[in-house]
C-alpha cells in the first residue's frame, strides 16, 4: 500500500479524464474451495479497485462520484463471530481515511446509491466483471444481465484506466523491481534442483514454494516442464530426461505487482549443438528487443522484425526456406513462434487484460491482427517512457501443427517439412525478461540478472549440480 495522497490524486485523475458520472468499482470477495466454510482460495483483491482505493480486504466497493466530487468506500465493518476465526481488522471508516477517502456506506446502502442515480438520469461506470459475484451484484444494482455486462461496460472509464495504468509510477516501477528478485530466486532454484531423475512437479513445487516464502504468491500457475512445445505446460509426474530441455515459465506478486520471466536449459546441464543451434537463435531475437525498444517505436513493428529476423537464422540452418518478407506476410513464421513478443505488465501479469485487449495494447494507428500467431499479440501500439514489457522470443516444434500444416500444404513454399519432422521431439525455447521502457530505451528490471546466455546457463548449472 501506497501513501493516502497516491491514492487521490489517482481517483482526481480518474475523475478528470472520465469526465461526468459516477464510477463503480468492486473489490473481490473470498471464494471457497469446495464447500462454503472450507479453506478459501487465496484471496486477490481486484487491481483497478487496489489502484484507487489501495484497500486488500474483501466484501468492498469504491464510489467515485465525478459530479459531487465525492468519494465513497461501501462495506460492512465484521462481526464478532468474524473476528473470533479472523482476528481484528480495520473498520471501514479506518480503511478510508487511509487512503483519504471521506465518506463510507454500508453494503445496504449500494442499492439505494445507484437507484438514485439511475433516477437523475446519470451515467454509471464500471468495469468488465470477470468474477460471477460480481455479475450477479451488478444485475440486482442496475438490471444488466451478465451476458451484456461486459458490452455495457464504460469505454470512457476503460480508456482512462488503461491511460493511467499503462505508464508506470516511481513507486510502482520499485515493486516490480523487488518482485523482479523474488522471481529471480525463483529461476536458480529451478535451475539447480533440475538434473536428470528428478520430477517436473517436485521441480515446479519449489518453485511455488520460494515464491511463497518472498512474496505473497506466485503471479500465475507456473510453467515447468519438458515439454517446452505446450505453450502452458504445467509441471507433471514426469522424471526429467537426459538430453531434454527442461522450460521455466514463472513469476511472482509481491505488493501487489508482478514478475514474469522463463528460462530453457538442459536438463543434463550441457546444451547438445542441435538445441545450442536453436537455442542461439532466440536468444539474438531477445537481444535484438533491447536494443531497439524505446519510446515512439511500434511494439508491433519489434515483434515483426524479430519474425524477420527468426525467419533468417531458420534459414540459415535449413528450417525456412524462400523470400523472409513473402514467408513473414504469409504467417509461415507463426510454424515457430506462434505468440507475440510480449505483453504488458504491472498488478496483473498480462497487466489489464481482463478490460479488453484492444483498449490495451492497441489504437487507432495499430490494430490486432486476425493472422495466426499474430492474432495472439497482445500489444501492438507505440511505447511509451514507463511501460513495462515482457520480451520473450521462442521456438517450439509442435508435433500437432507441423502434421497439419504438412497435410495441408500450407506455407509449404517457405518450411522445409522433411528436415521439420526430425525435430517433433525437439521441444521448444523461450527467454524471457521484463523491461522497462526509459527516456531514450529499454533496461532489465531487478538488479539480480537469471542466467540466460548459453555459456552462463551451462556454468551456472555445472557449478550447482558439482555440489
Amino acid at each position: 500500500m501506497f501513501d493516502k495522497e497516491t491514492y487521490v490524486k489517482r481517483r482526481n485523475e480518474l475523475k478528470r479524464l472520465v469526465g461526468k458520472g459516477i464510477v463503480i468499482l468492486f473489490g473481490n470477495n473470498e471464494s471457497p474451495a469446495n464447500y462454503p466454510t472450507n479453506a478459501y482460495y487465496p484471496f486477490r483483491q481486484d487491481s483497478a479497485f487496489i489502484y484507487y482505493f489501495g484497500m486488500h480486504r474483501d466484501g468492498l466497493v469504491g464510489i467515485i462520484d465525478i459530479d459531487n466530487d465525492r468519494d465513497t468506500l461501501v462495506g460492512n465493518d465484521i462481526d464478532i463471530e468474524d473476528i473470533v476465526w479472523f482476528g481484528s481488522v480495520d473498520s471501514v471508516g479506518d480503511m478510508a481515511s487511509k487512503v483519504g477517502v471521506e465518506h463510507t456506506a454500508p453494503m445496504k446502502e449500494l442499492k439505494a446509491i445507484c437507484d438514485k442515480a439511475v433516477s437523475e438520469n446519470r451515467r454509471i461506470h464500471f468495469l468488465p466483471p470477470y468474477r460471477h459475484d460480481t455479475m450477479v451484484l451488478i444485475m440486482d444494482l442496475l438490471a444488466i444481465h451478465p451476458s451484456q455486462q461486459r458490452k455495457s461496460a464504460s469505454i470512457e472509464l476503460i480508456n482512462a484506466v488503461v491511460k493511467m495504468r499503462s505508464t508506470k509510477e516511481p513507486q510502482e516501477i520499485e515493486a516490480i523491481e523487488r518482485a523482479c528478485e523474488v522471481g529471480y530466486r525463483m529461476h536458480t532454484t529451478a535451475m539447480r534442483l533440475t538434473r536428470p531423475g528428478v520430477t517436473e512437479r517436485y521441480v515446479g513445487g519449489q518453485v511455488d514454494g520460494t515464491a511463497a516464502s518472498y512474496s505473497s504468491k506466485v503471479s500465475f500457475a507456473t510453467i515447468f516442464t519438458q515439454h517446452g512445445e505446450v505453450m502452458h505446460g504445467g509441471p507433471s509426474d514426469c522424471l526429467l530426461e537426459p538430453g531434454r530441455l527442461a522450460l521455466c515459465d514463472a513469476g511472482c506478486e509481491l505488493d501487489d505487482y508482478c514478475s514474469d520471466h522463463t528460462r530453457t536449459y538442459p536438463v543434463s546441464g550441457k546444451f547438445t549443438q542441435r538445441q545450442l543451434d536453436i537455442y542461439r537463435i532466440v536468444e539474438e531475437c531477445h537481444d535484438y528487443t533491447l536494443e531497439v525498444a524505446r519510446p515512439g517505436v511500434r511494439w508491433y513493428d519489434v515483434h515483426m522484425n524479430v519474425c524477420r529476423l527468426m525467419t533468417e537464422r531458420l534459414k540459415e540452418i535449413g528450417l525456412m526456406k524462400g523470400d523472409t518478407e513473402e514467408a513473414v506476410r504469409a504467417g509461415a513464421h507463426a510454424m515457430f513462434l506462434p505468440h507475440g513478443l510480449g505483453h504488458m505488465m504491472g498488478m496483473d501479469v498480462h497487466d489489464m487484460e481482463g478490460l479488453g485487449q484492444q483498449y490495451v495494447g492497441f489504437d487507432d494507428e495499430t490494430q490486432p491482427s486476425e493472422q495466426f500467431g499474430t492474432n495472439c499479440l497482445r500489444m501492438g501500439r507505440r511505447l511509451e517512457e514507463n511501460f513495462v514489457m515482457t520480451d520473450e522470443p521462442g521456438i517450439y516444434f509442435i508435433p500437432a501443427l507441423i502434421d497439419d500444416w504438412r497435410k495441408s500444404g500450407h506455407c509449404k513454399e517457405w518450411i522445409n517439412f522433411e528436415l521439420l519432422e526430425t525435430y517433433k521431439d525437439f521441444g521448444g525455447i523461450r527467454i524471457e525478461d521484463d523491461i522497462l521502457i526509459t527516456k531514450d530505451g529499454c533496461r532489465f528490471l531487478g538488479e539480480s540478472r537469471i542466467p540466460y546466455h548459453p555459456q552462463d546457463v551451462e556454468e551456472f548449472m555445472k557449478m550447482n549440480n558439482d555440489k
